[in-house]
């Protein structure tokens, strides 16, 4: 070797510092004098007629030769390197073994339904991967990762880093991992929520569908049936109409017109709300047939006789706005005319009938007894309640 370096660094090193090597080092004589014989550097193509094609360049070669310690040091790099590839667990204070028998120590089974928190640590078109602390990551697919349809998962807000509750929906997948889901998590959440709204009778908007007259028009609605099992939630306009016509009582007069005439009334648009104008409450009189009275598109006016804010139904009545009976059938104008004196003077007679009833009420207390259905009794009368039978009433066409 010191033969091969004399003969090299006449043109190597000069008075003025490193210039190149004339003719180069050779493969050979350079792997040599750097202690790279046999070793996996053995071969590397290095600087050659002053280019460089990979390996070392000229001065890199000089630099090594140069340094007092570089044998010593590149012998000890390639004995570790040796050594790790030899001994890949050297030093590592448990073996295979031991590191497995741990980890059966834990329990990473997952139910379908389990909710786990996880983090996510990558995302990509398809979905993302979630670390839940199991041996094998889970994955969450683009489709599960919310109710609406997504171009990705960071339209969702899930971004490397993220921690969330997800639930189980598949133990294993192909490739051994558990897929879980935001999606279906957000749907239990959204039928508690429907279930909820509709124990405490609140309103909620939403468009209407179907009818021409409510396509992509809004509307206040309420919950009349919530069903998980069957998928089903029906809603009705009407109740949630009902409900903001509570400043117009029991004895209210309103304008409204005709929607629809049946064998047993006509249904009542007043304001947006539907009432039933039951055959019996039309006259005094006795009217065999609707249509001989009422016609689709009238205009009338009508008298709010009963409201059942749960089922959003109001029983209406021309009847006590008739000055003397059969006035329905004989002079409609003069009972639309007269339609407030008379309601007021329904009101009145309401009005005293309450006072007797809460009169009848202390007398029974005083003497230790209490009928309620005596105490109604004065109420029902006045109303004219006992001329309607509420069981012959079919239930109210749904909007």
């Amino acid at each position: 070797m010191t033969g091969m370096v004399s003969n090299c660094l006449p043109g190597i090193v000069s008075a003025s510092g490193i210039s190149t090597c004339a003719n180069g080092l050779s493969d050979t004589a350079c792997t040599s004098a750097l202690g790279f014989r046999n070793s996996r550097f053995s071969g590397t193509n290095l600087a050659v007629n002053g280019g460089i094609k990979r390996g070392f360049s000229r001065l890199q070669c000089v630099a090594s030769l140069s340094a007092p310690r570089a044998k010593d040091l590149l012998a000890e790099a390639e004995e570790r390197w040796q050594r790790a590839l030899d001994s890949p667990l050297e030093g590592v204070p448990f073996t295979y073994e031991e590191f497995a028998d741990a980890l059966s120590k834990y329990d990473f089974s997952f139910e379908i339904g389990d909710l786990v928190r996880g983090v996510v640590f990558k995302t990509d078109f398809n979905g993302a991967l979630i670390d839940i602390g199991a041996k094998a990551s889970a994955y969450l697919p683009l489709s599960e990762s919310c109710i609406h349809k997504v171009k990705n998962v960071e339209e969702v807000g899930l971004h490397p880093g993220t921690e969330e509750e997800f639930m189980i929906v598949q133990e294993d997948d192909d490739n051994g991992r558990v897929i879980v889901s935001l999606r279906k998590l957000q749907y239990d959440i959204s039928w508690e929520r429907c279930r909820q709204l509709q124990a405490d009778d609140c309103p909620v908007r939403g468009k209407g569908m179907n009818q021409e007259d409510m396509v992509d028009k809004e509307l206040p609605l309420k919950f009349i049936e919530v069903d998980e099992e069957r998928t089903r939630l029906v809603l009705s306009n009407r109740k949630a109409l009902a409900a903001t016509q509570l400043g117009v009582g029991i004895g209210s007069v309103v304008v409204g017109t005709v929607q629809s005439v049946k064998p047993y009334g006509a249904f009542v648009d007043i304001g947006g709300t539907s009432g039933l104008l039951h055959i019996s409450q039309i006259s005094h009189d006795r009217i065999t047939t609707v249509e001989n009275v009422l016609q689709p598109g009238d205009k009338l006016k009508v008298m709010i006789l009963s409201q059942d804010r749960d089922r959003g139904r109001i029983s209406l009545s021309t009847k006590k706005l008739e000055p003397t009976p059969g006035d329905m059938l004989r002079n409609p104008a003069l009972v639309y005319e007269k339609a407030d004196e008379m309601a007021k003077t329904f009101r009145q007679r309401v009005a005293q009938a309450e006072a007797a009833a809460r009169a009848e009420e202390l007398r029974l207390q005083k003497e230790g007894g209490f009928g309620l259905r005596d105490l109604a009794a004065p109420a029902v009368d006045a109303l004219g309640l006992n001329e309607l039978d509420l069981d012959d009433i079919p239930p109210a066409e749904e909007d």
